[in-house]
């Protein structure tokens, strides 16, 4: 008897093959490394069981100053705002109709309301609440009509269509009478990026009438995206593109976000700097007030702790500068004494420097561009992102970061998503986690993390829109999109379409929202010397730690790195925690070792198996 210990080096390596990479691990899900060996990570739980509209872009959490813990949460329909354990809808509203300007038709047999509203400027999706109406005459009773809508389509500029409960009967010929009001709010956004898409898209007149847009012209859509920033208590609310929003947190849970007055209306991103307190708009308008002015490459900030002034004059610190290198401002983070803005190509330091000019600028580093929003993260003064190839950290000079897990990750990602992709730190962990879309995916389906203090790589299957670290909330907070769920959420909305969000407490627990969570890893193939002798596994003697239920370990066998992979007789190989050895009958020249767990409450960390192996011949 010949006991060989398996002791393999922690991190997936995916860019060698299975055989190059002895030694190691080659694959794994729903699995972390930590002080260098591999364990199921942490389960997760809906946090209060309420589904929100729409795909989640950010989450973000604060504490206000008499310690109450609140929650942001936006998606490309709807804004919420969490306390208490439950969310309330804040989305902006972007008019409101005067008194009578709304008008309603039915036709008897159909829930389809025809809502008259001159220059309404709505569009499919958006969301509308009516008060003051009066009954139809029929079903369509004032309780009804007074209501929050999904609009189902729009007609012409001046009138859409929303969808009842009910359907309307022959005495349903009322208009709603002469009181209505119409509160729309912002229009929605888009839960996909479109680049290159086709009939119908850019200014009127730009190509031929009738003809599909030319490949190549550089017209895109993207996927709405929201930013959040504390302001004091308060609440700074971005989307890019868009206007900038306030949440006042003292004017009570309930009250809406409202534009900032006299902010630029179109910008890409935003953030306060610290610790002067400036609002910084990123992407934003040279001339303010006029979007056709948004240069992507432009940076404006406030007057010093007034989010409403900025104009620029000689008493107040308002300003603006326009970088030069790169073609659009895509991220900003608070980092060391200074703001890091990262662009499509390039990376930026934004450092206070007081009056006359309020702000210094300076390039930091270039071919280092940055591909989303959120695809940035700052680590105790260091920052790291992910750029259309590669990973980088900035620690005072900017770096590739070595990955052995690059080709995976960056040969098979959809960059036309690369706006989803949210980076998110488990500093509990010391891990950071980038969630990204797979090539054939237009939706998060897939993550990579990166343990910055052990420098080791993961990749995983956990599907999460947006993360916010443990803070005001005892647990991290993560969302994932349920696109074709049409699930109540939490408040009534006629004619509502698909798409849910649902907030989990991350490492909660050991289980998938109370149902099992497969986790599995897989090794290298090893060998005996040099791979030249065939070898028989007699027997192996597990190594777990904290291991609670049963796992199964596969074996799997080859005699050349190119041939088909063979299960052993008797697999797989049942392991209870009281299991001290397992008694095998593996034949092959290299040997891969599997370990998967998918039972509820199970957990898990690998230590040193051993192995009783032999020379063998080929019979």
């Amino acid at each position: 008897m010949s006991f060989f210990r398996l002791a393999l080096k922690p991190g997936i390596d995916k860019q060698n093959t299975e055989y190059g990479a002895e030694g190691g691990w080659t694959d794994g899900d729903n699995v972390r490394f930590r002080y260098g060996l591999p364990e199921k990570i942490g389960g997760w739980q809906e946090y209060n069981g309420q589904y929100l509209v729409g795909f989640a872009s950010d989450i973000f959490s604060w504490t206000a100053l008499d310690g109450t813990p609140y929650m942001a949460v936006g998606t490309n329909r709807k804004l919420y705002v969490e306390t208490g354990g439950g969310f309330t809808d804040v989305t902006p509203i972007r008019e409101t109709t005067a008194v009578g300007d709304v008008t309603f038709s039915a036709s008897s047999g159909s829930p389809t309301i025809t809502v008259s509203d001159t220059a309404h400027g709505a569009i499919e999706g958006d969301f509308v609440t009516f008060s003051g109406a009066v009954s139809l005459g029929g079903q369509i009773t004032a309780d009804i009509l007074n209501s929050e809508y999904e609009i189902t389509s729009v007609v012409d500029a001046n009138s859409y269509t929303i969808t009842a409960p009910v359907s309307a009967d022959g005495s349903d010929t009322g208009n709603g009478g002469a009181s209505v009001v119409g509160a729309y709010q912002i229009n929605v956004g888009s839960d996909i990026s479109y680049f290159d898409f086709g009939w119908g898209v850019g200014a009127w007149g730009l190509e031929t009438w009738g003809t599909a847009r030319t490949a190549g012209t550089g017209i895109s859509l993207s996927a709405r995206i929201w930013q959040f920033d504390t302001f004091g208590e308060d609440l700074i609310c971005q989307y890019t593109g868009g206007g900038t929003y306030y949440w006042d947190l003292s004017a009570g849970v309930t009250t809406r976000a409202t534009i900032i007055a006299n902010a630029p209306t179109a910008s890409n991103y935003a953030t306060v700097s610290t610790p002067d307190r400036h609002l910084v708009l990123l992407g934003t308008e040279t001339t303010i007030g006029d979007a056709s002015t948004q240069d992507p490459m432009f940076v404006r900030f406030s007057n010093q702790e007034d989010v409403n002034v900025w104009a620029e004059t000689a008493t107040n610190t308002a300003g603006g500068q326009r970088l030069s290198d790169g073609n659009l401002i895509i991220s900003a983070i608070r980092s060391r004494g200074q703001i890091l803005i990262l662009t499509d190509s390039s990376i930026h330091g934004m450092q206070y420097i007081g009056p006359p000019y309020t702000f210094g600028f300076n390039q930091l580093g270039a071919n280092c561009g940055c591909t989303g929003p959120h695809a940035a993260i700052d680590v105790n003064g260091v920052a790291f992102w992910m750029g259309k190839e590669a990973f980088y950290v900035f620690d005072g000079t900017v770096k590739k970061l070595p990955s052995t897990v690059q080709d995976y990750v960056f040969e098979d990602i959809n960059l036309v998503q690369s706006y989803k992709i949210a980076a998110s730190l488990n500093s509990q962990f010391n891990e950071i986690t980038w969630f990204y879309c797979s090539a054939s995916s237009n939706y998060v389906d897939r993550c990579v993390t990166y343990n910055y203090l052990e420098n080791v790589w993961s990749t995983g299957t956990l599907s999460r829109t947006s993360w916010q670290d443990v803070g005001a909330y005892d647990y991290p907070m993560a969302t994932e999109y349920l696109p074709n769920s049409t699930a109540n959420t939490i408040s009534t909305i006629y004619g509502l379409t698909a798409g849910r969000t649902m907030v989990y407490q991350q490492e909660f627990g050991k289980n998938a929202n109370g149902d099992p969570m497969t986790a599995f890893i897989t090794s290298g193939y090893f060998d005996i010397g040099d791979g030249d002798q065939m070898m028989y596994m007699k027997r192996f003697i597990p190594d777990f730690k904290d291991q609670n239920g049963d796992l199964t370990v596969n074996l799997y066998l080859r005699a050349y790195p190119q041939a088909t992979a063979t299960s052993s007789s008797l697999d797989p190989y049942t392991i209870s925690p009281g299991t001290q050895k397992v008694d095998t009958r593996a034949r092959g020249r290299q040997i891969q070792l599997k370990i998967t767990s998918n039972e509820v409450d199970t957990s898990w960390r690998y230590g040193t198996m051993r192995v009783d192996i032999q020379p063998d011949g080929l019979r």
